[in-house]
């Protein structure tokens, strides 16, 4: 079957798949109004409007008007709906054709745990009480706030259970209960379906997002395994994002912001309706620029780490060189960085067309691209700089109260080549993602029952024109497909059952069945207690796969000892008769066969096998009266099968070779030297003649040691037989070990009064890992503090002044990943942000990160972060 052929059938499968209901005809009017605040009377911006039960939403402009077109004849329920205000209600009579008013003042009040509205945990709408699994939702005031710093991840510091581990400007690992990793793959980002992640790691690059994060709408964390309705990767959790249509968000957005790393921000956006309100259209673009807080890590001695981590840990620091300074720089003599770095660049943009039916549902198309240069990433082989890369994407959608129907395709281009600042080397990505997927959802038995169920295919290509990967393994194609449902069923009014499961079936993988299990009690609608089991599983990234990259320079070592030996063997022949060597061995031609340059190489293993996750867990949501908000999950994970480090002798694909296989170089001269000795003895050589046999002995001894110790690495042979015959020097992975690891995640929220709201979360972590299902050589360590918390107080003012403060403490923690292994010290960092709306119309605002310029790295390996201090001006029209 063709790739063309594959996707037409998985598009059409997936349509057939839903209940597609047609819109229907009807006699129509239009409802507008304004909205505005109680107290004061000054009207609100951004306030959403919906016409109960008829699809028909918008939301009210920086005016606080609004129109909402297209609503059935007849009497109607209009809901307006803002964060921190209690929802309003206006009944009206719809005329066929006319214009009706409805107009409503909004009440500030403590937000209600049971009027937050979730869909990440189900895959369809519902309270986040009756959410079957640990989820949070970021507050709207934080992406506003942080949104000026473009770093998205910093919005989930607060979750509890989420690490958020920064290693650059725009480098961040998000990850939820323990075992991160430089390039942590274990959480699923999806905006509005698409999967966020990069298609050769897996992992996320954060810099690439096309939107600014004031317009990514609602942001939600699901915590633990989540494979059941998610499929491959989403091992620890889920970050979904929901981005606004353009009826939500009417209106024009721009914003300059700038500050400390001689940053500059420019981010603009554009939202409006036409064809009588059918239509809408959604544009927005921007450009970011600033230094970096990575340094070139070249000098000869290698002490660049150690002078770079020098301000942040008391530890001892392994000496580190890489042989390339960052983008700007060169090198002198000593090979210290001189000149200038290359500013972190991000340019990007989108636009999304919206169709509203009559019957509520939109048919969408969007599509953008994002420009990345100069960002720093930390792997498991080293640092890599990408010089400059482009990530477009296209995506469809028909989505309804129902069902959804999407497809999109991502892509990743290395405009110019991305470069292993450890050896020097230049890499190349070209990858393409194809994806199709249809979901549906319905209620049963007067809503006591819903059931969910979807399906989708995935092809992946990925390129590296022979640089990250083997050309027989490269410009590959490889294809994915799923299926999953999930029913659920209130057997009274307060416990609700639910069940899940999901099939997949790959070219890399094989199948695997992730299930579900679990019951949510709920005695009040502001109270409930989930107890849940789950299956996850994560695929091995192409990397792990079939990856060939050296570690190392070649080196003519091997084949030079082998040499010296074959030659020595034919001088004592030559030199001494064969009654004098009666009854020694001497292996005239070794078995080795190095080739004159000895190749040092990280190879893929093509036989991985996925990495599994079985949690249990149990988890409180509740709201205490009116002011408090309490969340309470405690989890038992048990993982096994991690593909582990870079390790020798590993892959059977690559058997292993030891220097004494078929030879026993160290007996055989230690023999003949003793031979030479008994012959001068014996008057049979003269002692000018025995010293002459015997000088070469010690220097061959020597570098057979030396040979024999340099190629053991980890504790273990890393000499191996490639498929050509050839030797090399082989790291490679494997699937190993077993881990129990425990943990319990708090969150407290109180509303001192309708301005002021502090929160507390806090975290604790602790694991026990099997040794005698780990691998020789690897480092099983979950790269995650034992304890985290964060402290935050925030004000939003009537009268425009708004601010947050943060606290954030994570104790210190061991860190091994890749090449870097070694002690994160413990951090203590404040956030700080203001900002005063002026009008309706303008805002200024400031945000610092780290205020206190507390330096630390967060990863082993990664950059030293210190403080940042933004400061801009937004304007709404």
């Amino acid at each position: 079957m063709s790739r063309d052929s594959f996707f037409c059938i998985t598009v059409v499968f997936a349509l057939l798949a839903v209940p597609i209901r047609s819109a229907i005809a009807q006699e129509t009017g239009t409802v507008t109004g304004t909205a505005s605040r109680a107290a004061e009377g000054d009207v609100l911006g951004s306030v959403s409007v919906t016409a109960a039960g008829t699809g028909q939403t918008t939301a009210t402009g920086t005016d606080g008007k609004y129109t909402l077109r297209r609503v059935p004849a007849g009497p109607q329920t209009i809901v307006f709906r803002w964060l921190g205000y209690r929802p309003s209600e206006v009944q009206v009579v719809v005329e066929p054709g006319a214009t009706v008013t409805a107009d409503a003042a909004l009440e500030a009040v403590a937000v209600s745990l049971g009027e937050i509205v979730v869909e990440g945990a189900s895959r369809a709408p519902e309270r986040i009480t009756e959410a079957p699994a640990a989820i949070s939702v970021v507050p709207e005031q934080v992406l506003q706030s942080t949104a000026v710093t473009g770093q998205a991840p910093l919005a989930l510091q607060t979750v509890p259970g989420v690490d958020v581990t920064q290693s650059g400007v725009n480098d961040f690992n998000v990850n939820a209960r323990g075992f991160n990793s430089s390039l942590n793959r274990r959480v699923l980002v999806l905006q509005d379906g698409r999967d966020l992640a990069i298609a050769f790691l897996g992992s996320q690059e954060w810099n690439g997002l096309t939107q600014s994060l004031q317009d990514l709408g609602r942001v939600e964390m699901v915590r633990g395994p989540g494979s059941a309705l998610y499929g491959a990767n989403a091992f620890s959790g889920v970050v979904n994002i929901t981005t606004p249509t353009a009826r939500e968000i009417l209106g024009n957005r721009l914003t300059v912001a700038g500050g400390e790393l001689e940053s500059f921000r420019v981010d603009g956006r554009h939202a409006s309706v036409f064809a009588d309100g059918r239509l809408g259209l959604r544009l927005n673009g921007g450009y970011n620029r600033s230094d970096t807080y990575s340094r070139s890590r070249t000098e000869l001695d290698g002490t660049s780490l150690q002078d770079e981590y020098a301000p942040a840990t008391d530890e001892p620091v392994p000496p580190n060189r890489e042989v390339l300074p960052l983008a700007g720089q060169s090198t002198n003599a000593a090979g210290e960085a001189i000149g200038d770095r290359d500013p972190l660049v991000n340019v990007y943009g989108a636009g999304r067309l919206d169709y509203y039916l009559d019957n509520g549902s939109v048919v969408s198309v969007d599509g953008g691209a994002a420009r990345v240069e100069n960002e720093i990433f930390v792997t498991g082989i080293g640092r890599v700089q990408v010089d400059k890369a482009i990530k477009p994407y296209v995506r469809a959608a028909w989505a309804a109260d129902r069902f959804n129907v999407f497809g999109f395709w991502n892509s990743r281009t290395s405009l110019d080549p991305q470069f292993s600042l450890t050896s020097g080397l230049p890499l190349e990505e070209r990858s393409d993602i194809l994806h199709a997927e249809g979901q549906s959802n319905w209620n049963f038995q007067e809503e006591r029952g819903r059931v969910v169920f979807g399906a989708s295919a995935r092809n992946t290509k990925v390129n590296t024109s022979g640089t990250l990967m083997n050309l027989l393994d490269d410009d590959r194609s490889d294809n994915l497909y799923s299926a999953y449902g999930q029913v659920e069923y209130r057997i009274v009014p307060q416990v609700r059952l639910v069940g899940a499961a999901r099939f997949d079936e790959g070219d890399l993988i094989e199948s695997q069945f992730s299930p579900k299990a679990a019951v949510v009690y709920s005695p009040t609608e502001d109270h409930s207690f989930r107890l849940s089991v789950n299956r996850a599983f994560q695929t091995p990234n192409y990397s792990e796969f079939f990856l060939q990259v050296p570690v190392a320079a070649p080196t003519g070592a091997p084949r030079t000892l082998e040499g010296g030996v074959e030659q020595y063997y034919q001088a004592i022949r030559a030199s001494l008769p064969p009654s004098a060597l009666a009854g020694l061995t001497i292996t005239d031609n070794l078995p080795w066969n190095f080739p004159q340059l000895t190749p040092a190489l990280a190879l893929g293993n093509a036989d991985l096998e996925v990495e599994t996750v079985t949690g249990w867990e149990l988890g409180y949501k509740g709201t205490l009266g009116e002011k408090v908000y309490v969340t309470a999950d405690a989890y038992i994970n048990r993982l096994s099968n991690f593909v582990t480090d870079l390790l020798p002798g590993v892959n059977p694909d690559y058997p292993s070779f030891a220097l004494t296989d078929g030879v026993d170089l160290s007996g055989e001269l230690t023999a003949l030297d003793q031979r030479i000795q008994q012959l001068q003895a014996g008057g049979l050589i003269t002692p000018q003649q025995a010293a002459q046999l015997r000088a070469p002995i010690p220097v061959l001894l020597g570098g057979f040691a030396q040979l024999s110790a340099g190629t053991r690495i980890q504790g273990g042979n890393a000499l191996a037989t490639l498929p050509d015959g050839s030797r090399a020097i082989v790291l490679s992975y494997t699937n190993a070990g077993r881990v129990t690891e425990r943990g319990i995640e708090l969150g407290l929220g109180y509303q001192f009064t309708p301005e002021v709201r502090g929160d507390v979360s806090f975290t604790g972590f602790d694991f026990d890992a099997d040794e005698e299902e780990q691998a020789v050589g690897d480092q099983l360590l979950p790269n995650t503090p034992s304890k985290k918390a964060t402290f935050s107080v925030s004000y939003t003012g009537e009268q425009g002044f708004d601010g947050n403060v943060s606290l954030r403490l994570v104790d210190g923690y061991q860190w091994a990943a890749g090449i870097f292994t070694g002690y994160v010290p413990a951090s203590e960092f404040i956030n700080l942000s203001a900002g005063y709306r002026v009008n309706n119309y303008f805002r200024i605002h400031a945000t610092a990160t780290n205020l206190l310029d507390q330096e630390r790295f967060q990863m082993y390996g990664g950059s030293v972060i210190g403080r940042r201090i933004l400061g801009g001006v937004t304007a709404n029209f």
